[in-house]
């Protein structure tokens, strides 16, 4: 029995040893697991903190861009141009249409788009999709009415252009998300853009506003404002006369620039045919029609150039205004060149004549282009590209305008009939604005400045005008009046007749030229007809420079810039200057 009850002892001490393992696992296990759950509460309270903050944050917060409102285009009365209005554009939430196919077909009858097109993007995965943007009131309210599941809307601004087609290539225009991206709405975007604001708001998982959330708000800085030096009413009046003149001529484009010669300020700028601004949906861009032909593209100027050869010799003393040349209707530079078609070098007058005495007052009256190559091998090559040089041909104006041209000076050494070519317009390509700048120097005095389109800018400071233009003296004071003196003869009773401007005095020149095709690269049947000038002569206000490409006719008398070119300058310059209040000079 004594050794039955030590057996029994064993076993229950072997028994209780057992209970204390499993106690002291358990609670091993325990302990260790709130071991591992502190290491986890302090890696994730302490340790990542931060990190779990900035995640929560990021669920809660949202942060939205707010648009700054892009600024206004005026004119020099502070009339609009360009500005931004409210719009509606309609966008949709594609997980949220119930059926695709339905919703395509009644958006795509309001709306006249595609439909296979919009059922495809409605379709589609993802959570956001334009249906149409800055449609029409008509339409939008069209939409609302349909009361579509996952159809929304969304305010945005679009542009509008009060001046129409009438400033449409000097203004430009915008892309969809208002980017200037021609005119002046290009050339000055980043002014005009402002800087985009923000909104960062704490929101529930439904997109509410939590009421004591964190809410910052970065007001967007509205873009500034441009004040242009375009008069509203001259842009009207230059852009009415182009169109009747395209009309009686037939021809392709007409480009008129007006400057004020004592600022070189840009009044009108006008192309036509011209296109709306605010709907460019149907515009061919391979056509041409957006460019500014005004400031981008280039012509050989012909007779208008001759002002400038006159000038130089004038200025350098080389002729007075009654040196006299005889001059005979044609004149060889290369020797055989009149009895020889096959050798270039022979120029010739515009009309067949006798040979007669001339003056440089007569060259100028009557556009003799054998007495103007004469004064320009008097002047000599070198001082004729002193002269083009320094008025500016071959080079940008500066004007603040987008992808000017700069033109071209073609006078090569050892190139016989280049000086020649040059002292007639040949030789040479220019803009219109370059040769309503050429014009503008002699008529304020023989001094060039810079042509400038903007004047001042309005942004949160205020008015901030912008300094005058740099000048450099071209020609002395006398020099150029005398200039002035000789161009009112061609408006009073030489080429440019219909040029004459009813109770002001006015001078300029006309010219006539051959199309040069630049992808062929040789002359046409059509002709490029211009007119340059000034009113009233003692004093210039205005220069208005006018270009028309390949006008129609029976004849050639019919296409050049004393008939087609000055009757439009004429009818410019007296409702110009009448707007801008200017007393006439003339009986």
């Amino acid at each position: 029995m004594k050794g039955q009850k030590t057996g029994i002892g064993v076993k229950k001490r072997a028994a209780g040893r057992s209970i204390d393992i499993r106690l002291l696992t358990v609670v091993l296990l325990f302990i260790g697991a709130w071991a591992t759950i502190g290491y986890r509460l302090f890696q994730i309270q302490v340790v990542d903190a931060a990190g779990y903050r900035e995640a929560a944050e990021e669920q809660r917060v949202r942060v939205e861009e707010t648009s700054a409102a892009r600024g206004t285009i005026y004119d020099r009365e502070h009339r609009k141009l360009a500005v931004s209005i409210e719009s509606r554009s309609i966008y949709a939430n594609p997980r949220q249409i119930r059926d695709p196919v339905e919703a395509a077909l009644r958006l795509g009858g309001i709306l006249d788009l595609d439909i296979d097109r919009l059922r495809d993007r409605l379709d589609s995965d993802s959570t956001f999709v334009f249906v149409a943007r800055q449609v029409e009131a008509e339409q939008a309210a069209g939409v609302e009415e349909l009361d579509l599941a996952g159809i929304h809307f969304l305010v945005e601004p679009k542009r509008v252009y009060p001046s129409g087609v009438r400033a449409a290539h000097t203004v430009g225009f915008v892309d969809i998300d208002s980017k200037g991206i021609e005119g002046l709405e290009s050339q000055y975007d980043e002014l005009l853009t402002g800087i985009p604001g923000r909104v960062l708001a704490e929101r529930a998982p439904g997109g509410h506003v939590i009421p004591h959330g964190r809410y910052e708000v970065q007001p967007a800085v509205p873009g500034a404002d441009l004040l242009t030096s375009l008069d509203r009413e001259v842009q009207f009046v230059a852009y009415r006369e182009c169109l009747e003149t395209l009309e009686k001529t037939g021809a392709k484009r007409c480009t008129v620039v007006v400057l004020d010669p004592d600022t070189f300020e840009v009044l009108a700028m006008v192309v036509a045919p011209s296109f709306d601004p605010s709907d460019r949906s149907e515009l061919d861009a391979a056509s041409g029609i957006l460019i500014n032909t005004a400031v981008r593209s280039v012509y050989e100027p012909g007779s208008t150039q001759k002002a400038v050869t006159v000038s130089a010799a004038l200025e350098e003393e080389v002729v007075d205004w009654d040196t006299q040349y005889l001059v005979q209707d044609n004149i060889e530079v290369v020797d055989g060149a009149c009895e020889n078609e096959e050798v270039i070098g022979c120029f010739n007058d515009f009309s067949p004549h006798e040979p007669q005495l001339m003056t440089v007052r007569d060259c100028v009256r009557y556009s003799s282009n054998v007495c103007t190559v004469k004064i320009g091998q008097d002047l000599g090559s070198t001082h004729l590209a002193h002269y083009l040089d320094s008025f500016g041909y071959g080079r940008v104006t500066g004007i603040d305008f987008p992808g000017e041209a700069q033109g071209a000076v073609n006078l090569p050494n050892g190139c016989l009939t280049c000086p020649a070519s040059a002292s007639i317009g040949y030789s040479l390509s220019v803009s219109p604005l370059q040769m309503a700048a050429v014009y503008a120097t002699i008529a304020n005095g023989g001094v060039r400045m810079t042509p400038r389109l903007v004047t001042g800018i309005v942004d949160g400071n205020g008015v901030n005008r912008l300094p005058s233009s740099p000048s450099e003296r071209i020609l002395s004071e006398y020099t150029a009046r005398r200039v002035r003196l000789l161009l009112k003869t061609v408006v009073d009773d030489g080429t440019g007749t219909k040029a004459a401007v009813r109770g002001y005095t006015a001078g300029g020149k006309t010219g006539t030229t051959r199309r040069f095709d630049q992808d062929l690269g040789v002359y046409t049947d059509d002709y490029v007809a211009s007119f340059v000038g000034m009113a009233p002569v003692e004093d210039p206000r205005l220069v208005i420079a006018v270009v028309i490409d390949s006008p129609q006719g029976d004849s050639v008398l019919e296409r050049t810039g004393g008939a087609v070119a000055a009757p439009l300058f004429s009818e410019v310059m007296e409702a110009s200057l009448h707007q801008m209040g200017v007393r006439p000079d003339a009986r």
